[in-house]
């Protein structure tokens, strides 16, 4: 029934289009009011391990994405109201103040999420409002699969038979094209704050070298949606090309705008199927969706073994006793193993918020398997620092490659070298990242260790010096 008055709290889901949350809300209300709070403990906190939880590189990117919804909305009349502080507090004061009768967000899975939305929703209810709860994240339905979420498959192999050609995709919901009705608001909008509020410098540059040189933002999104489809076709290569490592069309790239809820992962699957009728299918394109169910694998996870996917145990409740020294770690977080593979990847990922999927598989069997480090740590490195940085997909990873996830493989550590060899054979990505490299040969530039003095004087590089001397040996 309308004539009630609502919030939309945009969460992990930053758009217009195909939003349940607003959906929902268009169903119930005549007046709604859009929300977005910036969390002081995930934008100014830090993780066990003294990170920041949300580092410059991510920080900007959602900044952005803000700042584009708030003018999507201002464009359909309507505006995003926006918070600095704790959403279960902030919202609330805003419901109190508007006399709404309801929140509608979507569902967040994972614990500090989970918690502040318990919070806020037993707030509501002192006040006899209500949270109206709706999913968006995920390509599947949960109410669609043919198992409930806990008996989900362990193995992906096996969730995905179970899925792929049985479970249809339902289609995107037309929420962008939607009227909103005018805000008429007691409290303040507020504006779209600035990195300084964060802690950071306002004179952030991404780094030309970026194999990301995208914005953060809904629009931002639709348009690397179209330009990878249609302006550039990649679809038809994915599946030969995503293992690149230089340049910005080796992979699809949508894994920022879908961590942030900037594009639906469901609009992504629409505009495949259109890619296929329309220019055909190939292993190529079916590679797309398999990583889509991969994504909502990952999330599945997250929902059946909830906190074990943050525990040194894992899933698996493995008994793990790694080392966790510091100055060793930070060897590898800043990128002076002196294995210039690994260091690569990681000076990509401090200057930029990004690595390819093939870097972050090697650099966290690195750290697992050889320099027998807490997995942990290097979970919360990349929570601080990815760009598109999700709970589910960013602890499923590692509990993979650290052989404490739920399926039942364990060894997953990977030969540096030969990965090196293998998909950076002529040491261009290693170069890109590591000028002091340049002028060596592509047969020495993965083994610089291996560098005579006579070779090291020829191409001016002092192991040690210009570039840090290996920290363990690997043959």
């Amino acid at each position: 029934m309308k004539g009630k008055k609502g919030i939309v709290w945009f969460r992990q889901d930053l758009r217009l289009h195909d939003n349940e949350a607003l959906h929902d809300a268009l169903m119930h209300c005549e007046e709604i009011i859009p929300v977005y709070v910036f969390d002081e403990r995930v934008f100014k906190g830090k993780t066990k391990f003294g990170f920041p939880k949300t580092g410059v590189h991510r920080t900007n990117f959602i900044i952005e994405s803000i700042a584009e919804l708030k003018q999507n909305l201002q464009s359909k009349g309507s505006d995003l109201i926006i918070r600095i502080g704790k959403p279960e507090e902030e919202i609330f004061k805003i419901a109190r103040v508007e006399k709404t009768s309801w929140v509608f967000c979507n569902r967040e899975r994972t614990h500090e999420e989970v918690k502040v939305q318990d919070d806020l929703e037993k707030k509501l209810w002192s006040v006899g409002q209500e949270v109206r709860f709706s999913r968006g994240k995920m390509l599947f339905y949960t109410a669609d699969l043919p198992f409930p979420v806990t008996h989900t498959p362990d193995n992906f192999t096996h969730f995905r038979k179970e899925v792929e050609k049985f479970i249809p995709i339902r289609k995107t919901l037309d929420t962008e094209n939607s009227e909103l009705p005018t805000l008429d608001l007691r409290v303040e909008t507020g504006t779209v704050p600035k990195l300084s509020d964060f802690g950071f410098e306002n004179n952030y540059n991404r780094n030309p070298k970026t194999s990301f040189p995208f914005k953060g933002g809904e629009n931002q999104g639709l348009a690397h949606l179209k330009n990878y489809f249609w302006e550039k076709e990649l679809a038809k290569t994915y599946k030969k090309s995503r293992n690149g490592m230089v340049g910005t069309d080796f992979s699809t790239k949508f894994s920022p705008w879908l961590a942030h809820g900037c594009i639906s992962p469901k609009a992504i699957y629409w505009e495949l199927k259109k890619f296929e009728n329309e220019k055909g299918a190939n292993e190529s394109t079916y590679w797309i969706f398999f990583e889509l169910m991969w994504r909502d694998f990952f999330r599945l996870m997250g929902k059946k073994h909830e906190n074990n996917i943050f525990k040194k145990g894992g899933p698996k409740e493995v008994d793990l006793n790694p080392s966790e020294d510091m100055k060793r770690f930070r060897i590898w977080a800043e990128g002076r193993t002196g294995i210039p593979f690994i260091d690569a990847n990681m000076i990509e990922l401090n200057e930029t918020g990004f690595m390819s999927n093939r870097g972050r598989q090697n650099v966290a069997s690195f750290l697992c398997h050889d320099l027998n480090l807490n997995w942990q740590m290097g979970a919360e490195y990349f929570e601080s620092q990815l760009i598109d940085y999700d709970p589910c997909s960013n602890y499923g990873n590692w509990n993979y490659i650290a052989g404490i996830g739920s399926d039942p493989r364990e060894n997953r550590k990977f030969n540096v070298l030969s990965q090196a060899m293998r998909y950076d054979e002529e040491g261009a990505f290693v170069k890109h990242w590591i000028p002091s490299l340049k002028a060596i040969p592509a047969e020495l530039v993965h083994k610089p260790w291996m560098l005579s003095d006579a070779q090291q004087k020829d191409f001016q590089l002092t192991i040690g010096k210009e570039y840090p001397a290996v920290i363990l040996t690997l043959t």
